[in-house]
């Protein structure tokens, strides 16, 4: 686990400044700095308007005895998203872009589902019944 996260937190910002390089090199620097901070706004407000949208659907869910699973996880990708638009980058940017369209959204949730359900049903995550107080 160490080592993936090491890699993760080594490569992915080697490879954000090789492309703000590269992309800078052709559009140049201020253009470059521009489109980041655009990309930084649209996160911001496509993460605020979808964020709240969720949230009511999960206080509505929660209101009418039902598990809000499906939207939970929806506030989660939206968050992933907004936080990777926020950060400075091109590579980020795109991930976090398509966590913040509805459709592509859905589909990371329906492979996250089928990773959860595998992992579940190898016995790889085991399902812990605990008593509330003790």
């Amino acid at each position: 686990m160490f080592l993936k996260l090491f890699l993760f937190f080594t490569l992915v910002p080697i490879c954000e400044l090789y492309f703000s390089i590269r992309i800078g090199g052709i559009i140049g620097a201020f253009n470059t700095v521009l489109i980041i901070i655009i990309t930084a706004s649209l996160g911001a407000y496509l993460a605020r308007s979808q964020g709240f949208s969720v949230f009511g659907r999960i206080q509505e869910a929660l209101s009418q005895g039902r598990v809000p699973g499906y939207d939970i996880l929806q506030g989660l990708f939206i968050v992933v998203g907004a936080f990777a638009l926020l950060t400075p980058g091109f590579l980020t940017d795109l991930i976090g872009l398509s966590m913040l369209l509805p459709p592509v959204r859905a589909t990371y949730i329906n492979l996250l589902g089928r990773y959860i359900r595998r992992k579940v049903e190898r016995g790889d995550w085991v399902r812990v019944e605990t008593n509330r107080y003790g």
